[in-house]
């Protein structure tokens, strides 16, 4: 079995967690096309909107919470306003405590699934404790949606 990079250009079939979103006029850099700090912005908006979902608390007053600990994007083709895009996610490793997203960003609201995303990322969570800061366990609800949203382990890298 060989591993994929995980900021390879990736199909849409491959995210089973998708998040619809609107490119907007001040995204655009002086090149005509997204800002790089849009796509992370735009990663950054659909993992949270999709562990709100299912972490059964709300962000501000939860007693553990998500924290990035790395992220990392490859841009493979130019997205620019005006326009939908959809945000592809899918979980690669699960551990105790953390948690490893590979990320697709894609042109349009209804991508086919042999569309290739425009960029790919690789962002990583680390749960922990709001008071002390220390790692804790994911929470129980929130670690089964990721379960269920784990990617191909042929895929994972």
């Amino acid at each position: 079995m060989t591993l994929q990079d995980p900021f390879d250009r990736r199909p849409y079939v491959e995210f089973p967690v998708r998040h619809v979103a609107s490119t907007r006029w001040s995204d655009n850099d002086m090149y005509g096309h997204l800002n790089n700090a849009v796509y992370y912005a735009l990663f950054d908006s659909a993992i949270n909107t999709w562990t709100g979902l299912h972490g059964g608390a709300d962000f501000a007053e939860a007693p553990v919470m998500g924290v990035v600990a790395e992220s990392g994007c490859r841009y493979h083709a130019q997205v620019a306003f005006p326009g939908p895009v959809t945000v592809g996610l899918s979980v690669v490793r699960l551990g105790r405590s953390s948690v490893t997203y590979r990320l697709g960003l894609f042109e349009g609201d209804e991508p086919a699934d042999a569309d290739l995303a425009s960029a790919t990322a690789r962002w990583v969570h680390v749960y922990v404790d709001r008071r002390t800061g220390r790692p804790v366990e994911i929470p129980g609800p929130l670690r089964e949606a990721m379960a269920g949203a784990q990617a191909d382990p042929t895929l994972a890298g």
